[in-house]
């Protein structure tokens, strides 16, 4: 967890993801991320020069169906509240739009909810567990299906629901968070599309990629947050 956490700490300060009077709600799937987010940013709380409150959002996308128990016990075993948000997302997703590439619909509209509700809790922050992993498989996507360069922010102010998204494990690896989160309550992904989709692809992608030119991933990402790396065409 040491190792977690200094990769969270690194990532505040660069980017100062957290200030003082913040209240930040980690939007927590029950996923191996998001439950080390919430335990990191926890212990982070304790030390931290900035004084911020902290809280937990699940929004339920099938509608109340999955079981929270271990959830809910955890987050009381580390004192943390926890809001859990049912909703029908799974349902408009699966049954009703019948989305052959559901990824996209469904992260709008989960993220449309856990952003929502956090204001009403008022919160000013959200906080994602998406870590470095996710980033060059973002920008990959971005690169392959968009044609464009581009990826995620660490922090992001999103000025049509006054809050500002930030990701304060932007600087470590999956491994580690495999590791850490061992002993942590994970929930079973039940979503059908799970290990069938094009991030998927991507991450089998990069692994394949690594072998061929190691530490491929890593140059990558520094390629993605080193400006002064940059070298593509100015407008002409």
């Amino acid at each position: 967890m040491q190792k977690v956490l200094g990769f969270l700490r690194k990532a505040c300060q660069t980017y100062d993801l957290i200030e003082n009077g913040d209240k930040i709600a980690v939007g927590l799937s029950g996923g191996k991320d998001s439950l080390t987010l919430l335990s990191t940013l926890k212990s982070y709380q304790r030390f931290a020069d900035t004084k911020f409150e902290l809280i937990a959002i699940a929004i339920d996308l099938s509608g109340g169906k999955n079981d929270y128990s271990e959830i809910i016990s955890y987050c009381e075993k580390i004192n943390v509240d926890l809001y859990i948000i049912p909703s029908n997302v799974f349902e408009i997703v699966f049954d009703i739009r019948k989305e052959k590439n559901p990824c996209s619909l469904c992260a709008n509209l989960r993220r449309g909810l856990l952003n929502s509700n956090a204001k009403k809790l008022g919160c000013n922050k959200v906080a994602l567990g998406h870590h470095k992993d996710d980033l060059v498989e973002t920008f990959l996507l971005s690169l392959f299906f968009e044609g464009r360069l581009s990826t995620f922010k660490p922090k992001s102010y999103l000025s049509r629901v006054d809050i500002t998204v930030i990701r304060p494990l932007i600087f470590c690896d999956e491994k580690e968070i495999i590791r850490v989160s061992e002993d942590m309550p994970v929930l079973f992904n039940n979503c059908p599309a799970d290990k069938h989709t094009e991030r998927e692809k991507a991450k089998n992608l990069i692994k394949n990629l690594d072998k061929i030119y190691p530490n491929c991933k890593e140059k990558i990402f520094n390629a993605i947050i080193h400006f002064e790396r940059y070298n593509l065409f100015d407008k002409l």
